[in-house]
């Protein structure tokens, strides 16, 4: 059995609250009922990407049925962590009981985080320095009033628990391959509080250059060809991006239609692409292949070939699927959405 890791679990988790992207229009521009993104989620008032990051993981842990102090790195992926100084992983890892002799890290890479830790976590497992880890993406993505972000920005998290390759996992890391160049299409300075953009630029070379470079560097290493692939999942900004890419890679709409769920939720940054995967494995069966390729800003993008094993049949029923948490939902006005998100000053 060939492989880089198995996956052993995998949870999601995504807000209650909602607020549709023609109320935000109502209070900035005009046309936002015409917007391919309807809804977008945001973390309630007790919620921070640390606290869903949690919800995730313990989701994960439901499946693979693993004893927590077994777990020996937690690598979280994300760009809007609740402390400048301070990892979230300590907590989570406390909070989850993993073992005290732990490999763990906060990361950042924009968007394409959330892969960069499962990753790491799959490296780890493949060169023997651990039994089982967990990767995970999580964002409370910020967007600055007005800007052409806060119609997409938006809240989730997904987590993998990581092990020993094995016939009885959710699936198999089978091939990885990343790409990088140093392209400026999003950035935040330290001490502001929200990114900046080069709006069109962001797309392209950015999103597609990249995307495009993993995919096909994976492709070339391993064989394979769309058609080989039951599913692809792509980061998300929005709709239309991950369309495109699909129609320039040879991929159809079927093959990307799981995967894509921006339109009900959003961009959740680090966790896009990974939650996209987490609603793949819901529906997938034995033997078949995934192909998951993310993107972060600055700029790169990860590419994983993944098989699905014979334990996701029994596995995946043993905590709440995504569509659990697309189809609980809460809407706000932009009131409540701007004093969720702590935009108001002096109100917590």
């Amino acid at each position: 059995m060939k492989g880089l890791a198995s996956i052993y679990g995998y949870g999601a988790y995504i807000p209650i609250y909602r607020i549709e992207t023609k109320e935000i229009a109502r209070v900035h521009t005009k046309g936002g009922e015409k917007a391919p993104v309807k809804t977008k989620s945001l973390p309630g008032p007790d919620e921070d990407s640390l606290t869903i990051a949690y919800e995730a993981a313990k989701n994960a842990l439901k499946r693979a049925g693993i004893d927590p102090s077994l777990i020996e790195a937690l690598y979280i992926g994300s760009e809007s962590p609740p402390y400048a100084v301070k990892p979230s992983a300590t907590v989570i890892a406390e909070a989850l009981g993993f073992s005290r002799k732990l490999y763990g890290i906060d990361m950042e890479f924009a968007c394409k985080a959330g892969t960069t830790a499962v990753i790491s976590v799959a490296a780890l497992v493949s060169a023997g320095v651990i039994k089982y880890g967990v990767g995970i993406g999580t964002d409370t993505a910020q967007g600055r009033p007005g800007d052409e972000l806060e119609y997409t920005a938006a809240a989730g998290a997904a987590a993998y628990v990581l092990g020993p390759l094995s016939r009885d996992s959710v699936a198999t890391i089978e091939h990885v391959y990343s790409y990088v160049t140093d392209t400026p299409d999003f950035w935040r300075r330290e001490g502001e509080k929200f990114p900046m953009h080069t709006f069109r630029f962001t797309g392209d070379p950015a999103y597609f250059h990249h995307i495009e470079s993993a995919a096909r560097g994976l492709m070339e290493e391993t064989g394979l060809k769309p058609s080989d692939f039951n599913y692809v999942v792509f980061h998300q900004p929005n709709v239309k991006f991950p369309q495109r890419m699909a129609q320039m890679l040879g991929f159809t709409e079927e093959q990307l239609r799981l995967g894509l769920l921006s339109g009900e939720i959003g961009n959740t940054y680090a966790a896009a692409s990974l939650i996209g995967l987490a609603n793949v494995l819901d529906h997938a069966k034995p033997g078949e292949r995934i192909l998951v390729v993310s993107f972060g800003s600055g700029a790169g993008s990860d590419a994983l070939s993944i098989v699905v094993e014979e334990g996701i049949e029994a596995r995946r029923k043993l905590a709440p699927k995504v569509s659990h948490y697309l189809s609980r939902k809460k809407l706000v006005d932009y009131a409540y959405y701007l004093k969720y998100r702590r935009y108001i000053h002096g109100v917590t």
